[in-house]
């Protein structure tokens, strides 16, 4: 189960009163953290479902699926 903070696949999709606050946020903690870490993914300040399914395929996950959605989240099922 893989939770994210709402984000479309473009930067036009989330040119919104939540996407600007996620996107702030990301960009000032999300980005930054990610920098430090083993690997640094760094997949963006805001990454869609798109972006995600790259990562988590990559990471050898093979079934990936958007479970639901909020206007605030994505939830996603990943399966080996």
């Amino acid at each position: 189960m893989i939770v994210e903070p709402f984000a479309n696949d473009t930067l036009e999709g989330n040119l919104n009163p939540v996407g600007r606050i996620f996107y702030s946020a990301s960009t000032l903690i999300c980005t930054p953290a990610s920098r430090v870490q083993a690997g640094a993914m760094c997949v963006g300040a805001q990454a869609g479902e798109r972006r995600i399914h790259d990562v988590v395929t990559e990471g050898g996950f093979r079934q990936f699926r958007r479970a639901t959605a909020t206007p605030f989240n994505l939830i996603f099922e990943a399966r080996r």
